[in-house]
């Protein structure tokens, strides 16, 4: 599950970039006046335009995060629903910009929320950062208290 979902993150992603580039270079289209636009930036940092400058950085920690991902979830004993869900999230959104990197030498990014002064971000940058915290909430919250509950159970 958690394959197919990174799949499908991809092909929305890059969907969404390939409309950017053929669209909004060199534009800023209002969808909502001066809350939300449609902006086109080519990034060259991480994730909502932090630390410029250092794509081939990027590349290689991308790249072993998503070993990481991929080792984790081939190794954990128990893996459930919101584990795959959030991998998955992570994993596409990180193989989208991943993408970017190595073929335009950039990421591209539309989304403009200006009514907070949030940096311009992309679809795959918003399904890392969905999937991080949920994942973050489920081991913090709830499977602290799964080995609790069971280790009470076994005493």
């Amino acid at each position: 599950m958690p394959f197919f979902l990174a799949f499908a993150v991809v092909l929305i992603d890059q969907f969404t970039k390939a409309l950017a580039v053929k669209k909004l270079i060199g534009s800023s289209i209002p969808i909502i006046t001066d809350v939300f636009h449609f902006t086109y930036v080519e990034n060259t940092g991480a994730a909502f335009g932090l630390y410029k400058s250092g794509n081939t950085v990027f590349i290689i920690l991308t790249t072993i995060i998503l070993v990481g991902v991929v080792v984790a979830l081939f190794t954990m004993k128990h893996r459930n629903v919101t584990i795959n869900i959030s991998a998955g999230l992570i994993m596409g959104g990180a193989i989208g910009n991943l993408l970017d990197r190595i073929f335009r030498g950039h990421v591209v990014d539309f989304l403009d929320f200006r009514v907070i002064n949030y940096p311009v971000f992309n679809i795959a940058d918003s399904c890392v950062i969905i999937g991080a915290i949920v994942i973050g909430v489920y081991f913090i919250f709830f499977e602290n208290k799964k080995e609790n509950d069971n280790s009470n159970a076994n005493a």
